[in-house]
């Protein structure tokens, strides 16, 4: 049998036929956790196992793959994409090509974006040093300039430009846009403008999904008085989840999920509950960044998002596979 990698990689690997990037339904494929974590550690397994797959194989893909994107078909996803994933042009092709075959299946889309590699590049071209307090980037106003910059335009159009030529359709956005995303400055000192969410309109996004687009935001907000405010992409992308009553909310990361030891992939979780996740930030086990992060995901579930999704965006392919096999990649944190 072939990995859960491959199938995933294959089922990306099909061809789109144009008229079918409007609203239509194909696939997915099963497979065991223990194979799926061996096939992450091998990113360049799945294009030769692909080129083995036989007609028969892929079909079955797409067979395996039915009940899943019948479930999902209609529904709204929004996916936090940054990090590591994003400096590697070939992980990024993939991510892009997973959420147009998503669109063509009938799954609603929403990308929401950070930058920060990008930003410290252009800050260091800038001869602006990069600085965080806490865990935030100290954002002056020179520094908000080039996050605005960089997030609402060079990112945010080059993702745009990417899922247009994989044949998805692509708006591009960032949160001060018909007021997606209002926030206010924080209060902690020598920060600058950096921002907590304060409410979402979702209006705009709901036409342009119901249209057909996939919108791409850039998480740049504003205070209302017309300061754009560098907030935090997690959590920008688990307001607009909420606002949207989106089935599921996923936060691509640098790591595979949440693992009793950070160290060993075998120990990740592969599900957890609201309880769960408080019982292991009790014992240390959610800790540093991840804790952040699990407190979005439940935040966006208080407030009415079905699931929520903590996967390895480095790790080829891992959205389908997280989306369309029982296992699953990630940890998965539900109420």
């Amino acid at each position: 049998m072939a990995t859960a990698l491959a199938a995933s990689a294959a089922l990306a690997a099909l061809p789109l036929h144009p008229h079918l990037c409007r609203r239509s339904a194909p696939p997915r494929r099963t497979i065991r956790l223990s194979v799926i974590a061996s096939a992450q550690a091998q990113p360049d397994v799945a294009p030769k196992v692909v080129d083995r797959f036989s007609a028969f194989d892929r079909v079955s893909v797409l067979a395996e793959a039915l009940p899943y994107l019948q479930r999902f078909r209609g529904k709204t996803i929004v996916v936090k994409y940054g990090g590591a994933a994003m400096k590697d042009e070939s992980l990024k092709a993939r991510v892009v090509s997973d959420l147009v075959l998503l669109s063509c299946v009938g799954i609603n889309p929403v990308l929401v974006h950070g930058g920060g590699p990008e930003i410290n590049i252009w800050l260091n071209k800038l001869g602006i040093e990069a600085q965080f307090k806490n865990g935030l980037r100290v954002t002056d106003a020179a520094t908000m300039d080039v996050v605005e910059m960089v997030l609402g335009g060079r990112v945010n159009k080059s993702l745009v430009s990417l899922i247009q030529q994989a044949g998805g359709a692509a708006v591009g956005l960032c949160g001060k846009d018909s007021d997606i995303i209002r926030a206010r400055q924080m209060v902690e000192k020598d920060i600058g403008f950096v921002g907590e969410v304060t409410s979402v309109n979702p209006s705009l996004l709901q036409t342009l999904v119901a249209d057909g687009y996939i919108p791409v935001v850039a998480t740049v907000a504003s205070d209302g008085n017309g300061q754009g405010l560098n907030v935090n992409a997690d959590t920008a992308a688990g307001e607009i989840a909420a606002s949207l009553r989106a089935e599921k909310l996923i936060l691509m990361t640098d790591v595979p999920g949440v693992m009793r030891d950070k160290d060993d992939v075998s120990t990740k979780f592969a599900s957890l509950s609201i309880r769960e996740c408080k019982e292991l930030e009790d014992e240390g086990i959610i800790a540093g960044g991840m804790i952040p992060k699990v407190a979005c995901c439940i935040r966006s579930l208080s407030q009415g998002v079905g699931a929520t999704h903590i996967i390895d965006g480095r790790a080829p392919h891992s959205l389908l596979l997280e989306l369309t096999t029982t296992d699953g990649v990630g940890t998965m944190i539900t109420g």
